[in-house]
């Protein structure tokens, strides 16, 4: 498989800059299986109806932390520091910008007197030391990072939308975003027809915009990402799955997460890192459907839902969504994508 195979065209002005007035305004392009038209136009409040009772929507709770913060050099000179994650209580390892590379022995000046000092490397990620706590530093001088695709400013708005209605664990730089269609309302419905709801953590890492930079997509290396699947979880997906209930993931990064706590074939609590890389011919263990956002062209989360879809069928999705002029990435639209047994793979 080549990256090229996950390329596809994209007009500029269909990649969403602003979330709509409500999280569930949004469209749902509905990829069913086994239906005799597999791709039909829908609505996020259509969801309940094209579920049914017993199935089980997973969820990542993670919190979005206010990840880019600027500092300077003692000569002047401009830093900008966007955080991957935070490794303990001083500690961070951050994507740095600067003029120069930085030194050990040169501090960056950060707002609140504070100091970084770089302490390593890891990759092309800079491990760096403060001299403040550096979740309590984030949250009071950090800006939200938004995706590089979104050319603006964050605006007061995004501290709440840029976050799902269910986040609570601190640690992410980057939304799951398809959680971000969800609101009270539509989670109340959903209650009302008897699916039910369950949460992991997944914190999504700055590493997830990177480009993918090899041809042959096979010898991709991920990035390390943080996730924590507990033992009632894995319960409650045993349970639904006997009673003959489905496993939906909400996003990417939930199938990631469970994936990972299922890569001896039995899904099993799972609390470090991951950097596995689900792509066509990949056989899912957990997972039956999966409601996703649009994602980035030759991007690995394009990969992944290809592996999942079929490369046929996905890609005809996505040549119909442009078509129709669904909105795209992370204040963009969602899919719902249901398995096909012959969908093919390039």
């Amino acid at each position: 498989m080549q990256l090229a195979d996950f390329d596809y065209p994209l007009p500029d002005e269909l990649i969403a800059q602003h979330p709509l007035s409500s999280r569930s305004a949004s469209r749902l392009l509905h990829v069913a299986s086994g239906a005799q038209h597999p791709i039909a136009d829908r609505q996020i409040v259509d969801l309940p109806g094209l579920l049914k009772a017993g199935d089980l929507l997973v969820f990542n709770d993670t919190r979005v932390i206010p990840a880019r913060v600027f500092g300077t050099k003692p000569s002047g000179g401009q830093v900008e520091i966007l955080l991957e994650r935070v490794l303990d209580t001083r500690r961070i390892l951050a994507q740095v910008r600067a003029s120069k590379s930085l030194r050990p022995d040169v501090p960056v000046l950060l707002p609140g007197n504070a100091e970084a000092r770089l302490a390593g490397r890891l990759d092309d990620l800079f491990k760096l030391e403060l001299s403040v706590d550096a979740l309590e530093f984030f949250q009071q001088y950090g800006s939200l990072p938004l995706p590089p695709y979104i050319e603006r400013s964050p605006e007061a708005a995004d501290a709440e939308r840029y976050q799902t209605v269910f986040a609570r664990e601190l640690g992410a730089v980057a939304a799951p975003t398809a959680g971000l269609h969800f609101d009270a309302a539509l989670l109340d419905r959903c209650a009302a027809a008897g699916i039910q709801t369950a949460q992991l953590t997944l914190h999504v890492g700055a590493g997830t915009f990177q480009p993918v930079r090899v041809a042959d997509v096979a010898t991709h290396r991920m990035h390390a990402e943080r996730i924590h699947v507990d033992e009632s979880l894995c319960d409650r997906i045993a349970a639904a799955k006997a009673a003959g209930g489905r496993v939906v993931a909400i996003g990417t990064t939930v199938v990631r997460a469970l994936e990972t706590a299922a890569q001896d074939g039995v899904l099993r609590p799972f609390d470090g890192d991951t950097r596995i890389f689900i792509y066509p011919g990949y056989r899912f263990r957990v997972i039956d459907a999966l409601l996703t956002n649009f994602h980035l062209p030759q991007s690995t989360l394009l990969m992944l839902v290809c592996a999942f879809g079929g490369y046929e069928r996905v890609m005809a999705a996505y040549s119909h969504a442009v078509a129709q002029r669904y909105r795209f990435f992370s204040y963009g639209d969602a899919m719902l994508i249901e398995p096909s047994p012959s969908a093919s793979n390039p």
